[in-house]
């Protein structure tokens, strides 16, 4: 069972925002998705909902591969 964070929404959030913030890629934002069925569906958050963040394991990118392989 992964480990979660929980976040409460500003006016605005969107789940691939949430992801940029959370993963530094907003492609990750399924993850997000995934983590919250019942608010699938919505584009732009309210302020004050309650959503969980999972953790995730992230591959560190080694500072020595040169930028076109990083």
């Amino acid at each position: 069972m992964p480990n979660y964070q929980i976040y409460i929404t500003s006016y605005g959030d969107t789940f691939d925002i949430l992801a940029f913030v959370f993963y530094d890629d907003p492609l990750l934002a399924s993850v997000i998705i995934d983590a919250n069925p019942n608010y699938a569906g919505t584009l732009i958050f309210e302020d004050n909902v309650e959503l969980r963040i999972p953790e995730i394991n992230t591959v560190e990118i080694s500072s020595t591969l040169p930028p076109w392989r990083q």
